[in-house]
């Protein structure tokens, strides 16, 4: 078998959807798993829906992802060039267009939008279930098919707008292999004659997407089941240009469809139930309008690509946490799934909770900081963080619950749990706090464990239950029931803040 080759294309018509990113994961899974190479094409040839900044958004989001291209775009390389407008204005695709019409397999259109319009509404007037340009409403149209030679010619040599149209079969089955789904048939009278160049001289997704495949060498072409109805046309296009022997293998991945399962995830059922669909953030260029990225929820890319990996494809047994070498060890198309699948966010987040528990908090600086910035909150040592870190990793589940769950850390508590206070703090709970705080006074190590010892010889020396003071304890530091062991939180918030809260504690709870 010669080397894998495949490729990620998309349109710059956008943010990067979810679904996007898993579909260039196992595009790259597949070709770091067979030592192929793997190509970022960008698709451009609808210059009517192109937005500004969406080949950037695209190539940085699946860079933090850590999905790396052999060639592409940035990457350069001797397949290039990479994006479709520049390979169209070398005339690439027009010459294979022209192939076509000298075949007879394509055929000039000057049918304009009201003519369109009115052959689907007379169409629709007949009773007929399929409105369409196609084999059986071709012949009554205005093209090269029914205009003489000479009518065709006058028109294009006046410049007249025209179509170039894929001219398929009436009545005839393609069949074709797919990875996921096995043999899939078609039969051409389903099918239109789908537009394969523009009025701009631009080629539609169909041809630019065939005549690339193939001068690229691409031998598997992994993308989303909506393509599936498309890959009839273009086995009839590989087929029409002599290459049906060097046809990629395709492999049409099901959809990721909303958490209860109804219809394909989409941005509004996330921003509904509070998740996003895009990798990162995306700023609308035209309205201003941000939309939340994952990275800026809080996710971990490791923790996101081990997700995506898992929704649609199963190594086969029980493994569940992979890192990116080890799915790139484990993958294979044959355990790709043919059902859809939902996007279950609690299963994310377990995920994500996996892989910060898993970190070193040294890794997990950079992410927390601006956390703490954005809460308002002086920036501590990274000797001080650190250890914040390491207390919380256990507790969170996105990047934001560190410093969300835990602001006592930063900043003294300016309220205390109204129930925890009723129930915990007693008549003599401020007594105590006040005499154990000029025990931890007399500390000359002030590390966790010395405080506990210095705990357990107050409460000793007093005879009191250790839970008379060890609650008030707690809310002192921080006002809250839960969190962190309060040894552990005292030694890093240290020796003056510890006191001074207890102080602040007696103050105003009495």
């Amino acid at each position: 078998m010669s080397q894998v080759v495949v490729r990620f294309a998309p349109s710059p018509t956008g943010p990067l959807h979810i679904g996007g990113v898993r579909t260039a994961l196992y595009n790259y899974l597949f070709a770091r798993n067979q030592g192929g190479k793997l190509i970022l094409r960008i698709e451009d040839t609808d210059q009517t829906r192109y937005v500004a900044g969406a080949e950037e958004y695209i190539q940085k989001a699946l860079a933090w992802l850590g999905i790396e291209f052999d060639e592409g775009v940035a990457e350069g390389g001797d397949r290039g060039p990479y994006r479709q407008s520049e390979r169209g204005a070398q005339g690439i695709y027009q010459q294979y267009a022209d192939q076509l019409l000298q075949q007879g397999d394509a055929y000039y259109a000057f049918d304009t939008s009201d003519e369109l319009d009115a052959m689907r509404e007379a169409l629709k007037a007949e009773g007929s279930s399929v409105q369409q340009y196609n084999a059986l409403t071709r012949g009554r149209m205005k093209n090269s098919l029914t205009l003489s030679p000479e009518e065709v010619q006058e028109r294009l040599n006046s410049g007249e707008p025209y179509v170039v149209r894929m001219k398929m079969a009436e009545d005839e089955d393609i069949t074709f292999k797919d990875v996921v789904r096995d043999e899939v048939t078609f039969n051409t009278a389903q099918l239109d004659d789908k537009v394969l160049l523009k009025g701009d001289g631009l080629p539609t997704y169909h041809l630019a997407n065939v005549v690339d495949d193939h001068l690229m060498g691409i031998t598997h072409v992994i993308r989303g089941e909506e393509w599936l109805s498309s890959t009839p046309l273009h086995v009839a296009l590989y087929r029409a240009l002599g290459w049906i022997d060097t046809m990629p293998t395709f492999v049409h991945l099901p959809l990721i469809l909303n958490p209860n399962g109804k219809g394909k995830m989409s941005k509004r059922q996330g921003d509904k139930l509070g998740f996003s669909v895009f990798p990162t953030l995306w700023t609308d260029p035209e309205t201003g309008n941000v939309s939340q990225g994952f990275r800026e929820d809080g996710y971990l890319p490791e923790a996101m690509l081990n997700f995506l990996a898992l929704l649609g494809w199963s190594p086969g047994d029980d493994e569940e946490v992979m890192d990116k070498a080890r799915l790139i060890e484990r993958f294979s198309l044959e355990r790709l799934g043919n059902s859809a699948t939902n996007f279950n966010i609690d299963k994310l987040n377990w995920f994500n909770q996996t892989y910060i528990k898993e970190q070193e908090p040294v890794a997990l600086l950079p992410l927390v900081k601006p956390e703490v910035e954005k809460a308002g909150f002086e920036l501590p040592s990274d000797e001080f963080l650190g250890e914040f870190i390491r207390l919380m990793q256990e507790r969170v589940t996105v990047i934001g619950d560190f410093v969300k769950d835990a602001p006592y850390f930063f900043q003294a508590p300016d309220s205390y749990d109204e129930k925890m206070a009723k129930k915990r703090w007693k008549a003599d709970s401020g007594p105590l706090m006040t005499e154990l705080k000029a025990a931890f006074a007399g500390l000359s190590d002030w590390t966790a464990a010395a405080l506990e010892q210095a705990t357990d010889d107050f409460v000793t020396a007093k005879e009191v239950g250790k839970g008379k003071v060890m609650a008030p304890l707690r809310l002192a530091l921080t006002g809250v029931a839960g969190g962190p062991g309060v040894y552990d939180i005292a030694a890093v918030i240290g020796r003056e803040e510890t006191l001074k809260r207890l102080e602040a504690a007696v103050a105003a709870l009495g």
